[in-house]
């Protein structure tokens, strides 16, 4: 008996031991992944904080962006670990897309972009659809695109919300940078194939402004503490009223721009178009509102509504001053998505020019999306999310040399 005991209490320690020991090991890889101090050294570097550097350093610590300057101004430290690119960028910014609900595999099962049970349905959320491992997630991620706003895709009046993710990790909370970010809607005839009711133009609009007076309502019974928080739909559209969650407005005819414009107007919400392929048509209507437009993925299929895409829209929303990024947006087939620095690339051949395309594939997409003060530029204290091409990025035949997101090499091809 007193034997058995003793052989219970030395497993007992060896057990304890190994526990301790598998601790021990954690924190130090833990330890060594928050020291981790990375330089990257480009024949080119775009800050996009100023004028591009040649022969350029950026000194990345602990995630975040240590220094960037000159090499004959920064002396590379002891122990850092050097990567070497003809051209270095931030992380480009998806500005639009549905990747982690569209899967790869176009089957019923990795579908969840959208939701035809009813045509308005604020309170879905993305972050709930998300699967970080998705494959196509990867494949944006070893194109140099770092920050992602994907979501419920068009096609309904409300299809659900948005939100902003880093192409890293294996679950949404490891990815999430912001939930809730942006309310997917539509504006025109794609509702109708989508739902028998509403079916035109006309009554999807009706629909709509019904539940903005709603929401006003609402929002105000909010305000008094009139109401408990439960009725999940009207929380989401009173937040739409209050400001604290933008419409992200699928419109791609000048018809729909122009509905899309006056409801703003109607109700005072905040609002950003998306797709808007007839923007050309109303620069003047979209720059006095002071919207700013995620652009249709400039080779997308023209046909239907978007029968009259152009490739230098771009170039003409820019030239007028309004806020232009760029979208991998929603495809019907495989593999379901665009990488948007092809389609950056065909603007900027068309009329936009190469920084005005990389600033709208950066920093200029940080603004629209209010996350600026995060990603976007190659400044200090911002996340250490580096592009590295072994040449112009928008040539097809440029090659991404690594990718480096919250200061991790997460990408870097053999």
């Amino acid at each position: 008996m007193m034997n058995k005991k003793l052989k219970e209490m030395k497993n007992k320690v060896k057990f304890s031991g190994l526990v301790m020991a598998v601790m021990i090991f954690s924190v130090s890889l833990f330890a060594d992944a928050a020291d981790a101090q990375i330089a990257v050294k480009g024949e080119t570097v775009y800050t996009m904080n100023g004028n591009a550097i040649s022969n350029g350093v950026v000194l990345i610590r602990d995630g975040k962006i240590e220094r960037v300057g000159s090499a004959n101004r920064i002396n590379i430290p002891s122990g850092y670990e050097v990567h070497e690119a003809k051209v270095v960028t931030p992380g480009l910014i998806d500005a639009r897309s549905v990747v982690g609900l569209a899967g790869y595999y176009n089957q019923e099962h990795d579908q969840d972009q959208l939701e035809t049970s009813s045509a308005v349905q604020p309170e879905l959320r993305a972050s709930d659809s998300y699967n970080a491992r998705e494959f196509l997630v990867q494949y944006l991620r070893e194109h140099g695109i770092t920050t992602i706003q994907t979501g419920h895709g068009p096609g309904a009046v409300i299809s659900g919300q948005m939100m902003i993710v880093k192409p890293i990790g294996s679950t949404v909370d490891e990815a999430l940078i912001q939930d809730a970010t942006m309310l997917s809607m539509t504006m025109g005839s794609g509702v109708r194939r989508n739902f028998s009711s509403p079916g035109t133009r006309s009554k999807a609009v009706a629909v709509l402004r019904q539940e903005l007076i709603k929401a006003q309502d609402y929002s105000a019974k909010r305000a008094e503490g009139e109401t408990n928080g439960t009725d999940l739909k009207s929380e989401v559209l009173a937040d739409l009223i209050d400001g604290n969650i933008t419409a992200m407005v699928y419109a791609q005819t000048a018809q729909d721009i122009n509905t899309a414009l006056r409801i703003q107007r109607e109700f005072g919400f905040p609002m950003v178009l998306e797709g808007a392929a007839e923007a050309y048509l109303m620069i003047d209507e979209i720059k006095e509102s002071g919207v700013p437009v995620i652009i249709h993925p400039t080779m997308a299929r023209p046909g239907g509504e978007m029968k009259n895409v152009s490739f230098d829209t771009a170039a003409k929303l820019h030239e007028a001053g309004i806020p232009v990024a760029f979208q991998s947006g929603y495809e019907g087939y495989v593999p379901k998505t665009r990488v948007v620095r092809y389609e950056a690339g065909i603007a900027a051949a068309n009329g936009l020019g190469m920084e005005n395309a990389l600033h709208a594939l950066t920093v200029g997409a940080a603004e629209i999306l209010g996350i600026s003060d995060r990603v976007g530029t190659l400044e200090r204290g911002k996340d250490a999310d580096v592009a590295m091409f072994d040449g112009d990025p928008f040539e097809y035949l440029t090659n991404v040399q690594g990718v480096i997101i919250n200061g991790e090499v997460v990408y870097k091809p053999e």
